[in-house]
């Protein structure tokens, strides 16, 4: 992989044969794994501006109509997330001159508060070719982290690394975009909301932005990275867009609550494993044509160009003596250019085999095609691949082996209908089918739903003492916590229609494996599992810890308390947004310095709010919510297992406690204390 350097350049087609699809990852981490960024793009002509509004792809605006932008969402990585962008080169406009890769910060926070600031540049098969490490970012809001641009009919990339003070506003009007201010009519947003508030890029009006204050280095062929601009008549508003919900279902008119509405996908007839696979590969990969928007978004983190699709089952491909069946394959047609996946399907929780995908690898370095596509239950962890194959150097082509969950499936599936919209109402129909068949008991599509064989050998180890560190069964067991959480969110966020991503609280640029095998050694040590959810829009982190020693699940919140006020007063302000949480609701005080506050239940607290306070005059920094659950004894998801019991768990805390708290700030203070309250 290339490393660049601040205003160095390179051309693309030096780098790799395959640079007509590639994808843009922006990553930072940060020390208390709360910090987080929105990417944008911008197309620009000749004249260094945009060409309409509509060359602006942010939030509101992810996706170009010809493919050739598309903005993919964020991924947990070791040490923070990674927001990813799809370009097609081949499909950009002939009178686009160069493509600004930007991202933009909110609630006054600025770039410099983040750790490891990175761009990568990966082709269309999933090979590095440009990392780009952001030394000193500095306090600003907005940053252009690198710029595509055509010269002498090639791409080639550049490392920018400049900063706005103005924002995503700024940044956007600089390059000729007309931005409306949603700051006097913007509110709240509603509780199924996509994405960080509006207070993204409202506010005050934004000060002149700088101009570009690194001129390309002496000897290089591009422009500087930014002028001014001129407003345009279409202006996109930079709130987020309201969510709509579903309308409410109308009243059936079915006789009697027996009858059952027919089904475009059945699954009632499904007998064995065999027919499960056909059934779900047949289902799916049919509605990923139908639906543009669903198969695009499945196919475009695989490299796959923006074109009409085609999907195909049961294929017969020769391989030495007896052909292969795979049991999917996609095909996508962009300006005559073919781009073709083996698809390999597993339901009920049946595991990929490593030969039978070994093959399937090799048929598609043979015959030219890009890819391989495994689809299961399981869920894929960085550094720790579902399947071994071995990808022979000598072979000119290269296949990228990509991995789906039907976790992840269902997920954008919940995004398009239920938050995001489609294009529509048939394709809005054909998704809520594939929803409802993917969660059917009976389909086999439930995602992740077996702790493994090692389960139940550690919680007996940690009940008799007799686990230790650096026992292989240990590790095995938080891989599959780690899969549980990583579904956990994906579900959790296509309820809710926000990003929910896991919180990795370990050292800068640990190894995935490392950083694994030090929580299997905690697990050996504490008898616990812990993790932590970050709730887009939410203030905190939901915790949830699995003491295996007690048997009990716990969850948890702590919020910061307001920074004036009377203690009396930050405390019933709290309970008077608790009204609706359960009475077991646990509630702790934070204090500062050493030594623990005081801690009771909603139910004893809510006549005596002063019980809460420290008796020592200690200073109130916080409180900790929680609410407690026997945890399952299996390693499935049925009735008494592990997985349904942390489902279960994380949902009642959502719904009961976390979906009432103020998502503005739980503890401010609004307006001067009653004097009953001094």
């Amino acid at each position: 992989m290339h490393t660049m350097v601040k205003g160095a350049n390179v051309g693309l087609s030096a780098l790799s044969a395959d640079v007509g699809s590639v994808t843009v990852g922006l990553s930072w981490s940060s020390s208390t794994g709360e910090g987080d960024a929105d990417v944008s793009v911008l197309l620009l002509d000749g004249t260094a501006k945009v060409r309409s509004d509509a060359d602006f792809y942010f939030y509101n605006n992810p996706v170009a109509a010809d493919g050739s932008v598309q903005l993919l969402g964020k991924t947990p990585t070791a040490d923070g997330s990674e927001d990813r962008i799809s370009f097609d080169l081949d499909a950009v406009p002939s009178d686009v001159q160069r493509i600004i890769v930007a991202a933009s910060r909110y609630d006054g926070a600025h770039f410099g508060e983040l750790d490891d600031l990175c761009l990568s540049l990966v082709d269309g098969s999933g090979e590095g070719l440009v990392r780009f490490p952001v030394e000193d970012a500095g306090v600003v809001s907005a940053f252009i982290f690198g710029e595509f641009y055509r010269r002498s009919g090639d791409w080639k990339f550049r490392a920018v690394g400049q900063g706005y003070h103005s924002g995503l506003v700024g940044l956007a009007t600089d390059f000729g975009v007309d931005i409306e201010d949603d700051t006097e009519e913007t509110g709240p947003e509603p509780e199924a909301a996509s994405g960080p508030a509006p207070a993204v890029v409202t506010g005050p009006a934004p000060v002149p932005p700088p101009r570009a204050a690194e001129a390309a280095p002496a000897g290089t062929d591009e422009p500087p990275a930014g002028t001014g601009g001129t407003r345009k008549p279409a202006r996109p508003r930079t709130a987020k867009k309201k969510v709509t919900l579903p309308k409410t279902t109308r009243k059936s008119l079915a006789e009697n609550e027996s009858w059952r509405s027919a089904r475009l996908f059945p699954v009632t007839a499904l007998k064995s494993d065999r027919e499960r696979e056909n059934r779900a590969t047949s289902v799916l990969l049919s509605v990923m044509a139908q639906v543009p928007e669903f198969g695009r978004r499945l196919t475009a983190g695989f490299g796959a160009p923006a074109g009409r699709m085609e999907t195909y089952t049961e294929v017969s491909l020769p391989h030495g003596d007896s052909p292969k069946r795979p049991d999917g394959v996609i095909r996508v047609e962009r300006a005559g250019k073919l781009w073709t996946a083996l698809v390999e399907t597993k339901t009920n929780g049946n595991p990929l085999r490593s030969e039978q995908v070994q093959a399937y690898v090799d048929i598609a370095a043979r015959r030219g095609y890009e890819a391989v596509i495994t689809l299961s239950n399981d869920v894929a962890l960085e550094g720790s691949p579902l399947v071994e194959v071995k990808i022979d150097g000598r072979r000119k082509h290269k296949v990228a082996l990509w991995h789906l969950s039907w976790a992840e499936v269902a997920h954008q599936a919940q995004m398009l209908i239920r938050h995001e919209g489609v294009g529509n109402a048939a394709h809005a129909w054909l998704l809520h089918e594939l929803l409802h068949y993917l969660q059917h008991d009976n389909s086999g599509c439930h995602g992740f739903q077996n702790m493994g064989s090692a389960w139940v050998p550690v919680r007996n180890g940690i009940d008799n003492e007799t686990l230790c560190q650096g026992d292989a069964r240990a590790t095995e067991v938080t891989e599959s916590w780690e899969r549980l959480i990583r579904q956990v969110c994906l579900r959790l966020g296509g309820e809710l229609g926000r990003k929910v991503l896991p919180v990795q609280r370990a050292k800068r640029g640990t190894d995935p494996r490392t950083r694994r095998a030090e929580m299997a050694d905690r697990l050996c040590l504490e008898g616990r599992l812990h993790a932590e959810l970050r709730m887009e829009d939410t203030q905190g982190t939901l915790a949830i810890t699995a003491d295996l020693r007690t048997g009990k699940l716990r969850t948890s919140i702590e919020l910061p308390a307001a920074e004036h006020g009377y203690p009396l007063t930050k405390a019933k302000r709290l309970l008077r947004q608790l009204v609706a949480a359960p009475a077991d609701l646990h509630i702790e005080t934070l204090v500062a310095g050493p030594g623990a506050g005081p801690r009771g239940t909603l139910e004893r607290l809510r006549p005596e709010p002063a019980d809460i306070l420290p008796k020592d005059g200690a200073e109130i920094v916080g409180f900790r919510l929680s609410l407690f659950k026997s945890m399952g004894t299996g390693r499935g998801s049925a009735e008494s297992g592990f997985i349904r019991s942390v489902d279960e768990a994380v949902d009642r805390f959502h719904a009961q406690v976390v979906a009432h708290l103020d998502r503005r700030g739980a503890h401010r203070v609004q307006d001067e204390e009653p004097v009953a309250d001094r």
